[in-house]
């Protein structure tokens, strides 16, 4: 090839190669997506879990909430108050009362506790086991079935089976909510992770017909309520209830509970 021809095809290349490049640069221009710095800034304080305890479908979706201020600074359950006060400081808002809560699982009814009613043989599943007669092998069907669908789902080991009950451990718990929405009898909820006491029963049952069935669950005497000095703690459907905005943790209702089902927070 003759040296005017390749001048001609070099010519040509890096002329091709400069009309591409702006065209290039013209349509990044006419279709870039603007970006919310806040947004970035928010998404870097957020753990990266994506476990949808936020109520949003990850951690993006979250931020992107927060900086549009459709989400508060203290959404996320994981960061917990640490991650709300560098969001707040973002956002320029106050982070407001933003308390850990841990997963609780109200129920003390261990293998030597609580009675059978039959040998179950199917899935170790809890949403298995409720679905036969009778709502699993245990006598009191509100109860904790064992089976450890809570301790599955969780992303954290934060669950273990105990004695044939789920219990927490609260320095692992981050409050995803996932255990509490897959427990099939509602056993679980969040709760402070400083509350003082926490009752361990969610039996509805009337007390004659909780004690056949467990010798620790709640029977309703409201003795708890008696002795409270601050309303903190009230009876609703036969299964005592504590108000954690009330509790300064004097004790006394777990003291007087007959049942010893008002505990400390230890568990």
């Amino acid at each position: 090839m003759s040296v005017s021809g390749i001048i001609l095809a070099a010519a040509v290349v890096g002329g091709t190669g400069l009309v591409i490049s702006v065209l290039l640069g013209i349509a990044s221009e006419k279709f870039k997506v603007e970006v919310d710095e806040k947004e970035i800034a928010v998404r870097e304080c957020l753990p990266g879990n994506n476990c949808g305890g936020c109520g949003f479908a990850g951690c993006d979706s979250l931020a992107k909430a927060i900086a549009q201020g459709e989400a508060p600074v203290g959404a996320c359950p994981v960061g917990g108050p640490d991650a709300a006060a560098k969001i707040a400081a973002i956002m320029g808002v106050e982070t407001g009362d933003v308390e850990k809560q841990v997963a609780f699982v109200k129920c003390a009814g261990t293998c030597e506790k609580t009675k059978s009613k039959y040998k179950y043989f199917g899935n170790e599943d809890c949403v298995s086991a409720v679905s036969v007669p009778g709502g699993g092998p245990k006598a009191c069907e509100f109860g904790c079935t064992g089976f450890g669908s809570c301790v599955k789902v969780c992303d954290f080991d934060a669950l273990h089976i105990v004695n044939g009950v789920a219990q927490v451990d609260k320095e692992k718990c981050v409050a995803c909510g996932k255990c509490v929405e897959t427990c099939p009898k509602s056993l679980i909820e969040l709760v402070p992770y400083r509350a003082p006491y926490r009752v361990a029963c969610n039996s509805k049952a009337f007390g004659k017909a909780v004690k056949e069935v467990c010798s620790a669950g709640c029977i309703g005497c409201k003795l708890c309520t008696k002795v409270c000095e601050f309303d903190a703690i009230s009876v609703e459907n036969n299964i005592a209830k504590i108000d954690y905005s009330k509790c300064t943790g004097c004790g006394k209702c777990a003291e007087k509970c007959p049942s010893k089902i008002i505990l400390l927070n230890a568990r």
